[in-house]
């Protein structure tokens, strides 16, 4: 289970996010992200969608990885059945996914998302790599979130 350190460390992903999608055939697709804690703050829920047939909804559970000390585990789940773990960093500005092993899913490409969190905490900007054999990379999408802040909030 996730400690209350892995709670405020996470305390940033929190709320609504506008995600804009850059697929190599597609540019600037819109989409959704809400994150959101369950179970008394001892895992941390993304739910993503966008309205276009090449992006799947996509339900995602992270939780504390105690193999590691600092690191944690993002399940991933999605609409087309696809289900994956990756293992999740999040260090300052940095947040990271990286997927080199197979796990519920056959391993036919390496992934890895590299992203930073904008200076004012509602900008995050990344990209999602893939390669064949887990060190030549080569960029697959990339996605920009935008918090999405209610009238009267700071």
């Amino acid at each position: 289970m996730a400690d209350m350190r892995d709670a405020r460390d996470l305390e940033r992903f929190i709320g609504d996010w506008e995600v804009t999608v850059d697929l190599p055939a597609a540019v600037g697709l819109a989409g959704r992200s809400t994150f959101e804690w369950l179970l008394d703050r001892r895992f941390l829920v993304q739910r993503s969608s966008a309205d276009h047939p090449d992006v799947p909804d996509a339900y995602m559970v992270v939780t504390a990885d105690h193999r590691r000390d600092d690191g944690y585990l993002q399940h991933y789940f999605d609409s087309r059945g696809v289900v994956r773990l990756y293992e999740m960093d999040v260090d300052g500005a940095e947040w990271t996914l990286t997927r080199l092993t197979p796990d519920f899913s056959p391993l036919d490409f390496a992934q890895r998302w590299i992203a930073r969190f904008g200076d004012d905490g509602d900008t995050i900007e990344g990209r999602w790599e893939t390669s064949p054999d887990g060190r030549e990379w080569q960029l697959d999408f990339r996605l920009t979130y935008r918090r999405i802040r209610e009238e009267g909030q700071g």
